[in-house]
């Protein structure tokens, strides 16, 4: 996702440049009498057109949204579809499998009966949060089978995991 939006943004850069330098250099042989490269039309409508027209600052207004909005885009911290094992080796493990084999390991437990694992991101590092459904008192149980699980993984730390143990609705 990350290479999808620096390509919009390079694009959108790329065009917003060009469009931007054209009707700079429009505006300028306007300002100085003289009809641009193009159009002729728009020679009219630069020597006439005003900051203070509502279509001028509704473009403007449009433009700067659509520039807010690609920088959210760009600068949101977005969860990593791949989770790099360790710094050197090049290797990585794809997040939704970590997550589900760490959520069939939680289920393993006998007393757990649902589990959903998100892998959440800290720079490099990465950490389970589990929630599952079964008995609180089987937390350590369910810790240690994901412990067990990462090993087979190859993580790279010992994070801690955050186990979040809800009792069954219906039992008392």
């Amino acid at each position: 996702m990350r290479t999808v939006n620096r390509l919009a943004t390079l694009l959108l850069a790329v065009a917003l440049l060009a469009g931007g330098a054209l009707v700079a250099v429009e505006a300028l042989l306007a300002a100085f009498g003289h009809p641009g490269p193009l159009v002729h039309r728009w020679y009219a409508v630069l020597t006439t057109t005003r900051w203070q027209d509502a279509p001028v600052r509704a473009v403007a207004a449009g433009v700067a949204l659509l520039g807010l909005v690609v920088l959210v885009a760009e600068l949101r911290r977005w969860r990593p579809t791949r989770l790099r094992l360790t710094e050197d080796d090049g290797w990585h493990l794809q997040r939704r499998s970590v997550e589900r084999r760490l959520a069939r390991a939680a289920r393993a437990v006998p007393s757990v009966r649902r589990a959903r694992v998100r892998l959440r991101r800290r720079g490099d590092a990465w950490r389970p949060r589990v929630t599952a459904t079964g008995d609180p008192a089987a937390r350590a149980d369910v810790e240690f089978a994901l412990r067990w699980e990462l090993d087979r993984l190859a993580a790279p730390r010992r994070d801690p995991i955050e186990v979040r143990l809800l009792p069954e609705r219906g039992i008392t």
